[in-house]
């Protein structure tokens, strides 16, 4: 089946194979021209042009035999996803798997934010990265030197009111060691997440500054809680320390017994074991009040208390199964927030001082900038100092 591109009166055929392989996993992919296209068959030559050029894909490749665009396609998949280890994806308690298309435009997007900020040649090698590679001698050995380098004492979390604030307390501890970290914003990414996808995050590797994105959930139904994301964003900054880096995807309720050194880790420093000994574990309001004052979910609270065997397994399935009717039936849903404070989400503090920095010396165009940062949804100066303002 073929796609005529029509020039005037005259039109030319692609093959629709090559039409939907190229567009599919692209910034445009859900575009009016290009559902329109498969749907009917047809398109304009300048309506393909222009898709082309917004979806940065060479138009010429739409002329070319299936196989070429199918090699050119896997070549360009192998060189984006080079820092990610195919076959050691990090899943903790889920059975799903991260599709690569669904989050390749973002990598390709955090790869080219990392380009400019690495021409900054007074950036050092970074102190996370790779902290962790080879383990100490116990898991409380690594966790305190994580820590430690993270400038992140145990009390810290807890003296936060409530875990929306321990988030961002961990956001700009891992920041301040060039730590790029990345959320999910719903409509001001290059790609949105569909909403079959179970993912929590990934880790996109760098000497000087590797990047963190998390998923809020806003792809699915309802809203990821804070207190998993403290945990998944820890669990994330661990990959890091252990040199691993990886598309994740993480469950908050579980019966598995078994746990990777990776969980172990974020697990004591979020729950240090010896707090665990005289804590209140004998009714599910004890567990969420512990909970609270760990800034993670109460979930995670059980898992780490039947780890330790302070529950056992009858009780925290008990625990685990009342939690999960609560949160299905619990309201999570996205509220929308200013265009400014969601890009400013989704770039980080971090990565946007740093290119506002860059487009202020002359290091990248404002057309540049806007399309890299803002996906062209802000353009015009007084936009981009409000922007300034915003990110301070």
């Amino acid at each position: 089946m073929t796609i005529k591109v029509k020039l005037n009166r005259e039109a030319v055929s692609v093959e629709r194979e090559v039409f939907d392989a190229l567009f599919e996993q692209s910034v445009v992919s859900d575009r009016a021209g290009v559902t329109n296209a498969l749907r009917d068959g047809h398109i304009t030559y300048s309506n393909l042009v222009s898709l082309s050029r917004i979806a940065e894909i060479p138009y010429p490749l739409f002329f070319a035999p299936v196989d070429v665009v199918h090699a050119h396609l896997e070549a360009k998949r192998d060189k984006l996803m080079a820092g990610f280890n195919r076959k050691h994806e990090f899943s903790m308690n889920s059975r799903n798997r991260v599709h690569l298309p669904d989050v390749e435009l973002i990598v390709k997007d955090l790869l080219r934010k990392q380009h400019y900020i690495k021409t900054d040649k007074t950036l050092p090698k970074n102190r996370i990265a790779g902290l962790l590679r080879k383990p100490g001698a116990s898991v409380a050995e690594d966790a305190t030197k994580l820590m430690d380098t993270l400038g992140l004492l145990p009390t810290d979390l807890r003296a936060v009111t409530n875990k929306t604030k321990a988030l961002d307390l961990l956001v700009a501890k891992l920041e301040a060691q060039h730590v790029l970290v990345a959320q999910s914003s719903k409509g001001y990414m290059p790609q949105q997440m569909p909403k079959r996808a179970k993912f929590s995050g990934m880790t996109v590797k760098d000497s000087k500054v590797p990047y963190i994105f998390i998923a809020s959930g806003e792809e699915g139904e309802k809203m990821e809680p804070a207190g998993r994301k403290v945990f998944t964003l820890m669990l994330l900054a661990v990959l890091i320390a252990r040199g691993r880096f990886a598309t994740v995807t993480y469950s908050g309720h579980t019966s598995e017994e078994a746990a990777p050194r990776e969980y172990e880790l974020t697990a004591q420093i979020l729950m240090p074991k010896a707090d665990f000994h005289s804590a209140d574990l004998t009714t599910l309001n004890a567990v969420r009040e512990l909970a609270d004052s760990f800034k993670v979910t109460p979930s995670a609270v059980v898992m780490r208390a039947r780890r330790l065997g302070l529950l056992d397994p009858d009780e925290a399935d008990a625990y685990l199964e009342d939690l999960r009717l609560a949160y299905e039936q619990a309201d999570h849903y996205f509220n929308p927030i200013l265009p400014i404070n969601a890009l400013k989400r989704y770039n980080g503090l971090e990565c946007s001082r740093r290119m506002l920095a860059i487009l202020d010396s002359g290091g990248i165009s404002r057309g540049d900038f806007c399309r890299i940062m803002f996906s062209n949804t802000l353009r015009t100066k007084a936009q981009i100092n409000d922007y300034r303002a915003a990110v301070g």
